[in-house]
């Protein structure tokens, strides 16, 4: 069954007419004036979706990231590369289902695979904790990265989380300095590191992972340092004002690229990357081919600074222009003219001084 967001009302009841004009059990076949009113129908569905996600707000945008029926991680792993092997455990503590780590094969490239997995039903939700990782789940990462390093292997990370475990659970076992150090991992390796958000790229627990040289985002993915919800709640004390909140945080693909947060957007089909999956997925593979065949020309102390430069280049700015530049704002003076400026007005403190002093004198004589 179809799930529908709730600026898709008309589309829904579009689609729900032409599903009945479909049905084989309902007649012998279909009339000619049928097949004409299921073209009809159709254009007219194609119109409102064009028309619609042409024209949506920041809050609608965050609701396409979040659509259940979109593509996730493990679509990407299973249609894009060859030979997974998934591998589990920190070594330290237990194995995290919210990440689908491991290495394989992509255009006869070796590849290290990261994706944070929301699952596709309640019951693959409740075992992936609904995409938000635990502290082992980001030293696993830690490990594989350190390993794909050490044999010059290539990093692709797929991002859609709401952001890391806050459990006390994960808190007592190190969620922050897991995060810290994740991102402290991803700074400091010698091979590249390509990250795409797919859906929701939420706060610090998608960073620890999207700490790369190439930050590719969907057109209808969401980045950001906090939910439009919890950012209405923190500033508003009212959850109903994420619309303020997701326009105020800047959070869609458009923004972060004109900031210089992200490298690229990947278009999405007409209705969101969940209407068309194979299309969303030629599409990343056509990126990740491009940017793995560009770095093959770097060497990995090359990579390493320009990832380093990268991050440090973001909200940087050449000037501060706020006023105008036909005014000097700041003016410079002289040592003599400070002098000559304090004496004047020295002087006049007194001149003003003695005046007072008169006037009082011949008001008590």
């Amino acid at each position: 069954m179809k799930s529908y967001l709730e600026f898709e009302r008309d589309i829904k009841v579009l689609e729900e007419e032409l599903e009945k004009l479909k049905d084989p059990f309902a007649k012998g076949g279909l009339s000619e004036v049928e097949t004409k009113k299921i073209a009809d129908i159709q254009r007219e569905i194609d119109s409102k979706l064009k028309i619609s996600y042409a024209n949506l707000d920041e809050w609608q945008i965050t609701q396409v990231a979040r659509h259940e029926e979109r593509p996730k991680t493990k679509f990407f792993i299973e249609n894009l590369f060859k030979n997974f092997i998934n591998l589990s455990g920190d070594r330290n503590f237990s194995e995290d289902e919210a990440i689908i780590a491991g290495f394989a094969q992509f255009e006869e490239r070796s590849i290290l695979v990261l994706g944070q997995e929301k699952g596709d039903n309640l019951d693959s939700r409740l075992k992936r904790n609904f995409g938000m990782m635990r502290p082992e789940g980001y030293r696993k990462c830690i490990r594989l990265m350190k390993l794909a390093n050490k044999f010059n292997i290539p990093v692709v990370s797929f991002i859609d989380t709401p952001g890391a475990y806050p459990g006390i659970g994960a808190e007592q076992r190190g969620q922050a300095e897991a995060i810290a150090s994740s991102i402290e991992c991803c700074m400091s390796l010698k091979v590249p590191i390509i990250s795409i958000i797919i859906g929701e790229g939420g706060s610090g627990g998608a960073i620890a992972l999207a700490s790369a040289n190439k930050i590719i985002m969907l057109e209808n993915a969401i980045y950001s340092v906090i939910s439009p919800e919890g950012c209405a709640s923190i500033l508003w004390r009212d959850p109903s004002k994420s619309l303020e909140a997701a326009r105020a945080m800047k959070l869609t693909a458009k923004e972060l690229f004109k900031m210089k947060i992200i490298d690229e957007i990947i278009k999405e089909p007409v209705g969101g990357a969940h209407r068309n999956k194979e299309q969303i997925q030629l599409s990343i593979r056509e990126k990740l081919i491009k940017y793995l065949e560009e770095f093959e020309q770097y060497s990995g102390e090359e990579i390493f600074e320009q990832r380093k430069e990268k991050f440090l280049n973001i909200g940087k700015q050449k000037t501060f222009k706020v006023f105008s530049d036909q005014i000097s704002w700041s003016k410079k003076e002289s040592f003599i003219s400070n002098i000559k400026k304090n004496f004047f007005s020295l002087n006049f403190f007194l001149i003003i001084l003695s005046i007072v002093s008169f006037t009082l004198f011949l008001l008590l004589k």
